[in-house]
């Protein structure tokens, strides 16, 4: 069994996280667990399982980012993956959108006392968001984890991303199955995969597999 420490299991996903920043990370996955206990924001309650599919999980994004300077989360949540990616990329411009303000809330709260310059926690509907100024020209980056179906993402993402921006649906072992199911609907919306990350958690064994999606017309 490897060690169960955030630097141990980001160890064993080859990730490093420098210990300043491992300090905030860490921080994070704390304070989630202080506000659960009036608000809750997530059904993972042991500070292991948070640690491993909250934080190091949304961490595995890193070397997926390239040279992405916008990135928007759809759904996320208590701020998972956007949060852990902020605090790990300060210099990345994130926003983030959820339906319930509560978890909204929350990651307003950490934005602010972490001082998350860039960082935009939105309260709405994904839909909403190519209307309004913060779409802007687009984003070059759409993330979203364990939300719905690959032709529902590409669906909310095309009007989201600029020309050649990505989308990265983080999903479980079912990944490559939806990924060949949904093939047709995801190229006629002018999305092909450029890329499959399969991995496993290193303390629950849990499967995970990123999807690279690019946007290509």
């Amino acid at each position: 069994m490897p060690g169960r420490s955030l630097a141990d299991l980001l160890a064993a996903l080859g990730l490093f996280l420098e210990p300043d920043v491992q300090e905030r990370v860490e921080w994070l996955g704390e304070e989630l667990l202080r506000w659960n206990r009036t608000h809750n924001l997530t059904a993972i309650t042991d500070p292991v399982a948070v640690r491993e599919k909250h934080l190091a999980d949304s961490l595995t994004l890193l070397p997926l980012l390239g040279n992405a300077r916008r990135l928007l989360d759809l759904g996320s949540g208590a701020g998972f993956p956007a949060l852990p990616v902020k605090i790990a990329r300060p210099d990345l411009d994130v926003v983030s959108i959820d339906a319930v303000g509560k978890k909204v809330v929350f990651q307003r709260h950490v934005a602010r006392v972490l001082k998350l310059a860039g960082f935009t926690a939105v309260h709405g509907r994904a839909e909403d968001l190519p209307k309004t100024p913060l779409c802007g020209a687009g984003f070059d980056l759409v993330t979203a984890r364990a939300l719905g179906s690959l032709p529902m993402l590409a669906r909310l993402a095309e009007p989201l991303l600029a020309p050649g921006g990505r989308l990265i649906a983080m999903k479980g072992a079912e990944g490559v199955s939806e990924l060949t199911a949904g093939q047709a609907d995801l190229l006629a919306r002018g999305f092909a995969c450029t890329a499959q990350h399969r991995l496993q958690l290193p303390v629950s064994g849990a499967e995970r597999c990123l999807l690279v999606l690019e946007k290509t017309g």
